[in-house]
């Protein structure tokens, strides 16, 4: 049987990190958890060959990438839009490694998220968003910016989901990996 054009790959799919960042994100429900998914995202894509990328929104006022995040990523561009599709150089260049679907995880879920998975599904990306790595100050911001997003055509999904999409198969080294990041304790929050 054909694989589902649905499903992400390890080769076609990338993670991309929005503006999780030290001076914000504490302001965020259940940021411990949405830092931890974020991380296991960030673990699970290396062992798989899952590009990251990431940005910073104005990071002279909200401060960097948080330590744990920042050193699995390379370097992170700033930015003053709120959408991450000013920074075009990032899309050029996952575009031209044929990456068509990116997962998209961050803060906030109806600022910096929506207005980069709306930008991404305009100029072709199929856009994935791990709904347990995304967040909002308050919880209605979040639900409606969910919703929006699926609405136009984005694919909501959660971390474990998209660590075994991108694994796809069992019994391999890659798989024992995944299957330890998913049985991690959470965090409290």
């Amino acid at each position: 049987m054909l694989r589902s054009q649905e499903l992400m790959s390890a080769e076609d799919s990338a993670l991309l990190v929005v503006d999780v960042q030290g001076k914000l994100i504490g302001h965020i429900p259940n940021h411990q958890t949405i830092i931890w998914n974020a991380r296991r995202l960030l673990d699970g894509g290396q062992v798989l060959g899952v590009r990251a990328v990431a940005t910073e929104q104005y990071p002279q006022g909200l401060g960097g990438t948080v330590t744990e995040l920042a050193e699995r990523l390379g370097e992170i561009p700033s930015k003053m839009t709120f959408s991450c599709g000013s920074c075009e150089s990032i899309f050029e260049q996952l575009a031209s490694a044929n990456i068509c679907k990116l997962l998209v995880v961050g803060i906030e879920a109806h600022v910096c998220v929506q207005q980069t998975v709306l930008d991404l599904l305009a100029n072709g990306f199929r856009a994935y968003v791990a709904v347990d790595a995304v967040g909002s100050r308050f919880e209605l911001d979040c639900e409606t910016a969910l919703r929006r997003m699926e609405a136009a055509g984005a694919t909501l999904t959660t971390t474990e989901s998209a660590l075994f999409e991108w694994c796809a198969v069992a019994g391999t080294p890659e798989f024992k990996s995944i299957s330890q990041l998913v049985r991690e304790s959470p965090p409290g929050d």
